[in-house]
Parts: structure tokens; C-alpha cells; sequence
């Protein structure tokens, strides 16, 4: 089994540039700096949290399950168990997070919307040429 890379804060916090962008995020440390022209967000984005802890604002922006995905190619260790902190993990936007859970589709489908108001329509105009 391969053992990831063992960080502390302060050596995640003297490691950023342009040459090496570490960023910490759900306690792993991930080294963007090939990625830093890629980001969608912009490179400013990542070297703004270059050398810090960046779990809150990733999660806080909603990372498709793609983008998660990519996330383990650059991937380079993970803080020190003593250093680890309590962190949300990031939920991302599926099909199945708008179901209750009964299985239901949450609020009312557009066919039921549709049909109703066909129907709705259809009593309106019954009862317009009958007055």
C-alpha cells in the first residue's frame, strides 16, 4: 500500500508559488501548480489559497463530482494526524438529492403541472360559452 506524504501546516505554508501550489483541502494536501492555467476559476483563485486550508471556500462553491474526480491527480499527502482538523465533506448535485426520502421526486412534476392546467383550462372554456 502507498503511504501518502505527511504534511504539517507550516511546511503546506512555505510551499507556495507558482513552482509549487499547495493547498489543503478535507486534510489532504494537493499541489496545483500544473493545474493553476487550467482552473476555470481562474489561477488567481488557487494562488489566493495557496498554502492554506481551502476546505470551506471548495466546498462553499459546489465542485461537480468531475472536477472531484481530477482532484486525485493531484494529490500529494495529507496533513499530520495532529494537526488534522473537523471538515465538512463536500455533497455534490445529483438526481437522487432531489428525492425525499420516501423516493419521491420533491415538489410537483411538471406533467402533474401541465395536465392541471390543461384541465384548468379546459373548465374555463366549458364554462365560457355557457354564460
Amino acid at each position: 500500500m502507498n503511504e501518502l506524504k505527511q504534511y504539517t501546516y507550516e511546511e503546506v505554508r512555505n510551499s507556495n508559488g507558482k513552482s509549487s501550489t499547495k493547498i489543503v483541502i478535507q486534510n489532504k494536501v494537493y499541489d496545483l501548480a500544473e493545474f493553476l492555467n487550467e482552473h476555470p476559476g481562474g489561477e488567481e483563485v488557487l494562488l489566493d489559497h495557496a498554502g492554506k486550508d481551502a476546505s470551506e471556500d471548495f466546498n462553499d462553491v459546489g465542485h461537480s463530482s468531475d472536477a472531484i474526480a481530477l482532484m486525485s491527480k493531484y494529490l500529494v499527502g495529507e496533513i499530520v494526524a495532529e494537526e488534522r482538523r473537523n471538515v465538512k465533506v463536500q455533497q455534490t448535485w445529483s438526481f437522487d438529492a432531489e428525492r425525499n426520502k420516501n423516493g419521491n421526486e420533491s415538489g410537483v412534476g411538471l406533467s402533474v403541472t401541465v395536465i392541471a392546467g390543461a384541465v384548468l383550462l379546459g373548465l374555463l372554456a366549458v364554462l365560457y360559452f355557457l354564460i
